[in-house]
C-alpha cells in the first residue's frame, strides 16, 4: 500500500522534485484501475480503513461546529452583531445533529473495542459527558428555534451560561478520548518501530516519556504500547535485574 501512497511522502519531494511527485501519482492512478473496490478505498484512505470504528471520525464535526456556534454567539452579543449570532445558530443546529451521529458510534464502539477496567472507567465518564454534551445542545437549539433565534437580556446571559457549560464538558470530555487513546492505545494496533535515526528537532520523546537524542540507540525496536526494558551502563547489583517494566491496557 505505500508504494501505491508514495506520492504524498514529503521525501519524494526532496530527492526527484515535481517530475518524480507526478511519477508517482501516474503509478498510483495506474495501480487503483487494477484493485477491486474495498482494495482501491484501502489505497485511497488506508487511515479510515485501518480504524476500528467510525467514532473518531465523527467527533471532530460536533466538537468544531460547537465551538464555532459557542464564539460566533458570543463575539455577536459582545459587539451587537445580530446576524453574527444567527449564523451562530446554524452551527449550534449542525453540531447538535453531528452529536447524535457521534454519541451512537461511541455507543458502538464501546461494545466493539477490548479495555481493561482501568479504561472502562474513564470510558464511562466519557460516555456521560458526551450525552451530556448531546443533550444540552438539544435544549440549546430548540430554544433558539423557539425564540426565533432572538434571545435577549437576562435570557440570553443564562443561554450564554448554558453555552459555556456546553463547551467546556465537550473539552473535558475530549481530553478523556485523547486519554483513552494517547495513553492507554484504545483501539490502535500496536506497531514495531525501528530506530533508523531519522528525528525532526534536537531530540524525540518516546512513549514511555523517556528523551531520545540523535546520538542515543536503544538495542533493539520496541513496539508502541507493548512491554520494554532498558539495558543501562551502570553497573548492576547482585541480586538485582534493573528493568522497567511498563504495562499497558
Amino acid at each position: 500500500m505505500n508504494n501505491y501512497l508514495s506520492f504524498q511522502i514529503h521525501g519524494g519531494a526532496d530527492d526527484g522534485g515535481v517530475a518524480e511527485i507526478v511519477g508517482s501519482l501516474l503509478a498510483f492512478i495506474e495501480g487503483l484501475t487494477t484493485k477491486s473496490p474495498p482494495e482501491m478505498f484501502n489505497a485511497l484512505l488506508p487511515g479510515i480503513a485501518s480504524m476500528h470504528n467510525i467514532h473518531p471520525l465523527l467527533v471532530h464535526f460536533p466538537i468544531a461546529l460547537l465551538s464555532t456556534f459557542f464564539a460566533l454567539d458570543l463575539l455577536g452579543t459582545l459587539v451587537k452583531k445580530p446576524h453574527w449570532r444567527g449564523a451562530a445558530s446554524y452551527f449550534l443546529y449542525l453540531g447538535t445533529i453531528a452529536a447524535i451521529f457521534t454519541v451512537l458510534a461511541g455507543f458502538n464502539a464501546a461494545e466493539s473495542v477490548a479495555h481493561g477496567q482501568t479504561v472502562h472507567e474513564i470510558m464511562e465518564n466519557h460516555e456521560h459527558l458526551g450525552v451530556f454534551v448531546l443533550s444540552l445542545a438539544a435544549v440549546l437549539s430548540a430554544w433558539r428555534l423557539k425564540s426565533a433565534g432572538i434571545i435577549e437580556h437576562a435570557a440570553n446571559v443564562f443561554f450564554l451560561l448554558l453555552s459555556t457549560i456546553l463547551v467546556v464538558a465537550m473539552a473535558f470530555g475530549a481530553d478523556l478520548g485523547g486519554l483513552m487513546v494517547y495513553r492507554y492505545g484504545v483501539a490502535v494496533d500496536a506497531v514495531s518501530v525501528a530506530n533508523d535515526g531519522h528525528l525532526h528537532g534536537e531530540a524525540q520523546t518516546t512513549n514511555a516519556g523517556h528523551q531520545v537524542s540523535p546520538d542515543h540507540e536503544h538495542p533493539q525496536s520496541q513496539s508502541v504500547g507493548q512491554e520494554h526494558s532498558h539495558d543501562h551502563d551502570h553497573p548492576a547489583k547482585p541480586g538485582h535485574d534493573h528493568v522497567h517494566d511498563h504495562a499497558h491496557e
